[in-house]
């Protein structure tokens, strides 16, 4: 049975509504951006990685800042703190989400780090010990407590094995390790690894829980922005 003259022009105009709602809805989400700062310990090597994510997975709703200070612990959050008013005040604008990104290393201050930068409102992608746990946990879990040398090491094996080739070095500050993460690696696996490895710890005294990362959260966020403004 066909539409009538009448049901047409009802139908249309109504699909012509629910068009321009669509648009609407589409152009407002695009005036509310997810503003991150991310301030790193490191210079190049989580900057780098951050900074491919970020080209990756593009975003109308996203603005992201990163920032590369080479201080650690509290000296980073206290750095991060004097970023966020600067660049505010010169811009004219306030961040949604900042995070400070830093590892455990042999300082003596990191769980003042992390309460310090919870206090103020920031985010913690800590690593005990080391950023490099993150890019394992893309091949394999891990839950035995090693140090910076042994991480790279074994990143080195699981590259190698994976690639094929024995001659792969690898190097802090390497500007193509996302996408060799992303092509070699699996970051579903790194996600639920990291889930899997905080699951095994509890109370505050982050400096014992080792080893364990929080850079999936930051990932998932930088990912997946919209989460965010659903949440507002």
């Amino acid at each position: 049975m066909g539409y009538s003259r009448k049901e047409e022009i009802a139908k249309l105009r109504r699909e012509r509504k629910e068009a321009k709602a669509a648009k609407k809805r589409k152009e407002n989400i695009r005036e509310k951006l997810v503003r991150f700062l991310i301030v790193c310990e490191g210079t190049k090597t989580e900057p780098h990685y951050f900074e491919a994510l970020i080209n990756n997975y593009i975003s109308a709703v996203r603005e992201v800042t990163i920032e590369g200070e080479g201080r650690a612990t509290v000296a980073l959050v206290d750095r991060t703190q004097e970023i966020k008013t600067e660049l505010e005040r010169k811009n004219a604008m306030s961040f949604d989400r900042v995070w400070v990104v830093f590892d455990k290393d042999d300082f003596d201050d990191f769980n003042d780090a992390i309460k310090k930068a919870h206090k103020l409102g920031f985010q913690s992608a800590w690593t005990n010990e080391a950023f490099e746990l993150w890019y394992y946990l893309h091949f394999e879990y891990l839950d035995t407590g090693i140090g910076r040398a042994d991480y790279i090491k074994k990143l080195e094996e699981v590259f190698r094995k994976n690639m094929g080739d024995n001659s792969f070095k690898y190097k802090k500050g390497n500007p193509d390790i996302y996408s060799l993460l992303q092509h070699y690696g699996r970051e579903d696996l790194a996600k639920r690894f990291a889930q899997q490895l905080r699951g095994l710890y509890t109370g505050t005294d982050y400096a014992a829980h080792k080893p364990c990362t929080m850079v999936d959260k930051l990932v998932e966020e930088l990912e997946y922005p919209r989460l965010l403004l659903e949440k507002k």
